[in-house]
């Protein structure tokens, strides 16, 4: 099941993106969108990766990938070197996520994040009445496991760009197989039943 989620969110993900451009793929893991862009978009991807065992596994497809950390060492690649910059589901495991916002802002003339919606209903349901933090396919761990240390939902990275004047191009909420657009109007909604957002920002 959870490929198959993964699958959609890379889906939204490679329809955002123009054929034939350039584009880093920001904690890329073991190089499936990557694939995906190469082999159905004719894009030029590069990804930047943490784990020494997703990188081995990028290359062994034969995919161009630097072993580092986004949170420190963004700073090398050049203003606006990227046509885009896609950030999958790590904003919230990063110590300070605006820093790494502002590097990927820098580095591509447009950026793609996406995020596990902690106001998703199933989340604030778990909360309210069992008391426990929850753990749903998108949030598979337990409180004490989990990699992420900035809680976000949809509606708190929709304000940031708002106050940090960041144009905000395109959301789209993903629930299981459905997508929808997120917008100012429809925001408390689908913030409500939205599992993933993805933030077409620049």
């Amino acid at each position: 099941m959870k490929n198959l989620k993964m699958k959609k969110e890379f889906r939204v993900i490679a329809d955002l993106l123009p054929i034939n451009t350039r584009v880093l793929d920001v904690g890329c893991g073991d190089g499936s969108l990557m694939n995906l862009l190469l082999k159905e978009k004719n894009i030029e991807v590069r990804g930047l990766e943490l784990e020494k065992q997703n990188v081995q596994e990028c290359i062994y497809k034969g995919l161009p990938v630097i072993q580092g950390n986004a949170e420190t060492e963004l700073y090398q690649f050049p203003n606006q070197s990227f046509d885009y910059v896609v950030l999958s589901q790590t904003l919230q495991a990063f110590y300070s996520p605006d820093k790494v916002l502002r590097e990927l802002l820098r580095i591509g003339k447009s950026v793609i994040v996406s995020i596990p919606n902690f106001g998703y209903w199933k989340v604030r349901t778990s909360l309210l009445f069992f008391g426990k933090m929850p753990m749903t396919k998108t949030l598979p761990n337990s409180w004490y496991n989990t990699p992420n240390l900035h809680m976000c939902t949809i509606k708190d990275l929709f304000n940031y760009c708002d106050e940090q004047n960041i144009k905000i191009k395109k959301v789209i909420g993903v629930n299981e197989d459905k997508i929808s657009l997120i917008k100012k109007n429809n925001l408390e909604i689908k913030n409500l039943f939205s599992k993933l957002g993805i933030f077409l920002i620049g």
